[in-house]
């Protein structure tokens, strides 16, 4: 035993205590990075999704094309109306939510549910789940142009996690139908729960966005009157051709109804002259062949 320390008590639990001590802050300073590190991946990913938020927003506004039924309507306001967007000083702003919780939908059987957006850069968030068994789901929007397949139908296993996405809406105004299928099962009812968010675009998004949709549109007028004015050139040329020609014929058609009008006046005096000549040919043939009536047998 000689030459050997032994520590006391004392100097044990202090020695413990200063370990417990060092590796407590040691795992705080862990957890407080991990958490400075979970906190700018979540920023950083917030920032991302922005970007391309932005980026799809812009897209959509500079490829603005204008339903038929706007460029041909009878004032111009109606296309400002949609190129305007929403009007700013009765904007909002506020999150619309649509839900459901345990919706029966029955055997062989459909649920549609429209949602009508009407601001450009609108975010649409959705998550669906069911009971026990799966479901078809789809997501079509509906514009005056045609229809969109947002999200192919087809069978989900909304039972076992939650179907949730998110998407754009660029084009307004839109209807979005999400449509939710039971049609395949033959005996058994689906029990639906969903929550849809339409978050509005921030008040400069909107002034952004108009201004793109302006220029876009802008073009696309430009382009259709510069077209217009040579079809215009076009049919004006070809009416003044057309007139030309019918006053030709007309002119035509006037010296013709002169002619007929000598014709039928010949015409009408030769007939009477056939028929006096047939009767006098017919007395002369028949004092010939009779005799005259002063004449003695």
């Amino acid at each position: 035993m000689s030459g050997t320390t032994v520590p006391n008590e004392a100097a044990v639990a202090a020695s413990t205590t200063n370990k417990a001590a060092s590796v407590q802050v040691s795992m705080s300073s862990a957890s407080s990075a991990s958490s400075a590190s979970d906190n700018k991946k979540k920023l950083q990913f917030a920032e991302l999704e922005a970007k391309a938020v932005a980026e799809a927003t812009a897209s959509a506004d500079d490829s603005y094309v204008p339903s038929p039924s706007l460029l041909n309507a009878a004032t111009a306001n109606d296309l400002l109306k949609q190129v305007d967007g929403a009007n700013l000083d009765k904007f909002v702003g506020k999150d619309s939510v649509y839900s459901g919780r345990n919706v029966p939908i029955s055997l062989r059987s459909k649920l549609d549910i429209p949602i009508h957006v009407v601001a450009p850069g609108s975010i649409v968030e959705y998550s669906v789940n069911t009971q026990n068994y799966d479901l078809g789901f789809g997501i079509t929007a509906e514009r005056e142009e045609g229809i969109t397949i947002v999200k192919e139908s087809a069978r989900v296993e909304s039972h076992k996690s939650t179907v949730t996405g998110k998407f754009l809406v660029g084009a307004v105004p839109c209807m979005l139908v999400f449509s939710f299928d039971n049609e395949f099962s033959w005996f058994r009812e689906k029990q639906l729960s969903y929550r849809i968010t339409v978050t509005p675009p921030q008040p400069t998004v909107i002034m952004a966005g108009r201004r793109r949709r302006a220029k876009a549109c802008q073009k696309i007028v430009q382009e259709d009157r510069t077209s217009a004015c040579r079809r215009l050139e076009k049919a004006t040329n070809q009416k003044a051709t057309l007139q030309g020609g019918i006053q030709k014929m007309q002119k035509a058609l006037e010296e013709l109804t002169k002619s007929l009008d000598v014709v039928e006046t010949e015409e009408k005096w030769l007939s009477a002259r056939v028929e006096l000549r047939k009767d006098q040919e017919h007395l002369l043939e028949k004092r010939l062949t009779e005799g005259w009536d002063d004449e003695p047998e």
